[in-house]
Parts: C-alpha cells; structure tokens; sequence
C-alpha cells in the first residue's frame, strides 16, 4: 500500500469505505447497537474491554454536539466509557460537533498494509523469548491478555518499572473473571487470534488481530514495560500479520499512538492513510 501522499483520491475512498463496514461489523460479535440518529452506540453483552460510539454507517444528515451529548447521557446512564472513535477523513464534521460537548480528542495515525504489500519477515528476538500463535487452551493465555494492560497503563516506548512480578499479579487480579474463557471462545470461533513473545512460560508482549472477512484490524500490541526495547513489539505484529494472511486476510490496519510509532510500523509496510480520531473526557 503506498502512502497517502500517493494514494489516489477513488483508491482511498474506496479504502476508507472498505475499513468502515470493517468497523462497523466487528463490535457486533460482542455487542448490541443502539441508534441516536447520526452515531451508533456499541454496547458490549458481558464483562470486557468497553466499546464507543462510531458515525453510523450511510449517514448523510448532520452531526451536531446534541447528537453526542446524547449518546454520553446513555453511555452514563449504563455506566461506561463516554469514549467516541471515528475516521477524520469519514467524517469530517464528527471532531468540531465532539469538541463542542467537552469532549478531548485525540488523532492518531492510521495505518494500512495492502494486499500489494508482502508480509514482512518477523524479526528475530533475542534470549529465550520464543514467537507464537496463542491457542485456547494455551497456558501463556492469560499473561498474554494481562501484559497489555500493564503496557497502556505505563504508555511509551522507555524501559518501564513493571516487569515480571507485576505480570503475575496481574494474572491472579483477574483469574475467576471470564477473561480468558472469553478470549478462548472468539479464539475457537476465529474472532480473534493472539500472538505472543513468551519467555520461561509468560508473555513478554502480545497484540491480537479481529478479522472480519478479508479485513482485519491489529489492536492491543502491548510490551510489558520492564522488558522495552528489545523489539518484541514490532516482532508481535509481524507475527500478527503473518498469522493474517495465512487465513486470507488482504487488508490489515491499525492505529499508531503517535508518529514515532508509526515509524516503527513503517518498517513492516504499513502506510499512513488517514487519522484514527478518539475522544474522551479530559483528564
């Protein structure tokens, strides 16, 4: 896929349009949706990661900060996020009608690998840390969900303070929640795959990738923070991409933090194509 700067205008659209049905589609294997008019309210059936509001798809009205202050009353009154994702090239009108509730917002580059693009070689990694697939049943399983959150929790690319012993901890905080058996069963069904750097039986980082057709998209990359710079990340998404085109997914996407991240990408081949916008309430 070639970068924005060269993506012909028809290309993109067609692109953009492909990765909203993408969008649209893949909360409704965990969700309900409730409608308000220009946003779709994806509310998650179970205990798991929240969902959002998104521009509902087809919508040819205008958005305006009502629409959104309807949707937070609603995400209040059931007690989760007031969190909004959308595509700024999509939806253009979306950030001025968001900003004017109170909401922040933040833009991230969003990145694609084309089906033109070759999966890259998953880089090698240092030590005993070993590259796979998780399965279901797989005893890393639950350090492969637990070390994300430590990740986003500690956010940057330095070598962090958490490490091992935090790991643990944080797999006890969550055995008994139905996190793993969740996670087992979208994996049974092909709803998600999650790849993993393991060393001496842990997961050192993982992501995982929701494939809906030939689209699928690369979410929860996360490196346990004392074990940072050491490539893994980038090695995980590799795995990532590999484990996608071996089940026929053309298009893979995802969302960098910030340029300096999606440098990182970039060397995998994913290109720059638009800006992933999120909004929340400010800290």
């Amino acid at each position: 896929m070639r970068g924005v700067s060269t993506l012909e205008l028809g290309e993109r659209d067609e692109l953009l349009e492909r990765l909203e049905d993408y969008y649209d589609a893949v909360p409704r294997s965990g969700a309900r949706a409730e409608g308000f008019g220009a946003l779709t309210l994806f509310v998650r059936e179970g205990q798991g990661w929240p969902f959002y509001a998104r521009p509902t798809p087809g919508w040819r009205g205008e958005v305006t900060a009502a629409d959104v202050n309807r949707v937070r009353v609603r995400q209040r009154e059931l007690g989760i996020p007031e969190s909004f994702e959308w595509v700024a090239e999509t939806a253009p009108a979306l950030r001025a009608a968001v900003e004017q509730s109170g909401l922040a917002v933040h833009a991230h580059p969003l990145m694609v690998l084309g089906p033109d693009v070759p999966a890259p070689e998953v880089p090698k990694v240092a030590g005993g840390v070993v590259l796979r697939t998780v399965g279901p049943d797989d005893p890393v399983l639950p350090s492969a969900l637990a070390v994300p959150h430590l990740a986003f929790a500690d956010p940057g690319t330095g070598v962090g303070v958490a490490g091992v012993a935090e790991l643990a901890q944080a797999v006890r905080a969550t055995a008994g929640d139905g996190a793993v058996e969740r996670s087992a069963a979208r994996i049974r069904a092909g709803l998600t795959s999650v790849a993993a750097a393991v060393e001496d039986g842990r997961a050192l980082c993982a992501g995982q990738h929701q494939p809906v057709g030939k689209v699928s998209e690369i979410v929860g990359v996360g490196t346990l923070p004392a074990a940072r710079r050491r490539g893994l990340g980038l090695a995980v998404t590799a795995a990532l991409v590999a484990d996608a085109r071996s089940r026929g997914v053309e298009t893979l996407f995802l969302s960098a933090d910030d340029d300096d991240v999606a440098r990182i990408y970039a060397r995998l081949g994913f290109r720059s194509v638009a800006t992933a916008m999120i909004a929340e309430p400010a800290e």
